[in-house]
């Protein structure tokens, strides 16, 4: 007798779907005969989480490392000298050239990425600082420390600088932009906070030596976390930037010829422009105000007045500590108010700040010490995330590279404001006129931020 199959494999296939209940049906893709199919170009970035976000929380990694790696060479500013003997100067051009490097170096980055890809660069100029740090350990002459800490470094922790956090959030983010913004700047902060007094301890219990050899190791570690996680736009990851319309482009690869030469072409356009100066002459006087008189003297101005130097230093790292609040609610702010009008209340506020710092001065700290520190520590760096957003609003796609060169100008300040404000302090014994100058020139930086002209279409 024979027997015959009740159905045919089609129907034994229909069936179990059907019959077993208990097992949900595969929503639409799931099939493997799906993968004939080719998959849309762009993901629906609400069923995950977007790689906006962790392209973010890598470069907020990298940023993290390089402001400390930059801040490293002041801690060992007394070890060198006291093992090879070279003076404060000579040690000190080191850093200068790093700190110079840092600044200058940013719009060739930024152009840089454009026509090789964030990985690329950012991946390159981890190895350039591990390798300036490592062979520190090598040197035997002062021109060795300028090559190393000056030269390698600087150009290391120039290319993953101000103009980066630019580059990620201009290509990633429609929404939050200044949100997110806000909090990269702020890595700059933490990262000197983290690090400083670990890599302090540990050169006075270890010798310098080990400090250049850990900072070369950790720069090496971040290299894979960027060549794996980071894309260079949206559209590599097949999606949009985060918050785009789903009608828009945003995100999208666009290509852009040329290299570091176009950082100087967009130098000469963005020059054509009154919004461009006026944005680095505010941002000059940023840098004047802040790395470069109070990062700079505010320890010895203090124990001019009889502040034990350690207390006057504690006081600074308090001023970073607020200042991670500060830049991250500015961000937040960027977003939702005028970026001029932010500008202008935190140079006018950051002015009237500095014209009464003298007064507040004194051996002790006094609460109304307290009340600047935690009022200009919110203030410190908030002028980044408006800046920023200004630069994307006026140049487009230019406007990382434009903003490198802002934050060039800030660095060409600060060094400014480094110099003359202890020339001040030797030929009058105070620096009480620096804090002045420094106080007004803040009014002046206000006044131009209101005078950049917006975009009809972003005002």
């Amino acid at each position: 007798m024979s027997h015959r199959p009740l159905a045919g494999p089609a129907s034994i296939r229909h069936a179990i779907q059907v019959t077993d209940l208990r097992v949900p049906l595969p929503p639409t893709g799931d099939d493997p005969a799906d993968d004939l199919t080719p998959a849309p170009a762009v993901t629906d970035e609400r069923r995950r989480l977007h790689p906006a976000w962790i392209v973010a929380g890598v470069g907020f990694v990298a940023l993290l490392g390089a402001a400390a790696f930059r801040s490293v060479p002041s801690v060992l500013i007394e070890p060198l000298h006291t093992e090879f003997g070279w003076s404060h100067a000579t040690i000190s051009a080191a850093i200068s050239l790093n700190m110079l490097l840092y600044g200058l170096i940013s719009p060739f980055a930024a152009a840089l990425m454009d026509r090789f890809g964030i990985r690329k660069v950012v991946c390159s100029a981890l190895v350039l600082i591990a390798a300036g740090s490592g062979l520190t350990v090598f040197m035997t002459q002062a021109w060795q420390l300028v090559a190393t800490w000056g030269l390698l470094v600087g150009v290391g922790v120039g290319s993953v600088s101000m103009p980066f956090v630019a580059t990620i959030t201009g290509r990633w983010f429609v929404r939050s932009r200044g949100l997110v913004t806000g909090v990269l700047t702020a890595a700059g902060a933490t990262g000197q906070l983290v690090f400083l007094p670990l890599v302090s301890m540990l050169a006075t219990e270890h010798g310098w030596r080990l400090p250049s050899l850990i900072v070369a190791a950790v720069a090496l570690s971040v290299v894979p976390l960027v060549w794996l996680f980071v894309r260079d736009y949206p559209s590599d990851a097949g999606v949009r930037a985060y918050g785009a319309p789903a009608d828009s482009d945003a995100g999208a690869r666009v290509p852009i010829a040329g290299g570091a030469n176009r950082a100087l072409t967009v130098l000469a356009a963005a020059a054509r422009r009154p919004g461009f100066w006026l944005l680095a002459g505010g941002f000059a006087i940023c840098g004047a105000s802040t790395n470069g008189l109070v990062g700079t003297h505010f320890v010895t101005a203090a124990h001019d007045h009889g502040m034990p130097p350690t207390t006057a230093a504690g006081l600074l790292a308090l001023v970073g500590i607020f200042d991670v609040a500060g830049t991250i609610a500015s961000g937040w702010l960027s977003d939702r108010v005028d970026p001029r009008y932010l500008l202008l209340g935190y140079y006018s506020l950051r002015g009237l700040s500095l014209l009464i710092l003298p007064s507040l001065l004194g051996p002790h700290t006094e609460p109304s010490m307290w009340v600047f520190i935690v009022f200009y520590g919110l203030d410190w760096i908030a002028t980044v995330p408006p800046t920023v957003l200004l630069c994307r609003e006026l140049f487009g796609a230019d406007g990382p590279i434009a903003f490198g060169w802002v934050f060039a100008a800030h660095q060409v300040g600060a060094a400014v404001a480094a110099t003359g404000a202890g020339f001040v302090r030797d030929v009058q014994g105070s620096y009480d006129l620096a804090w002045y100058v420094a106080g007004a020139l803040c009014g002046i930086a206000a006044v131009m931020s209101m005078l950049v002209r917006r975009p009809k279409t972003a005002a």
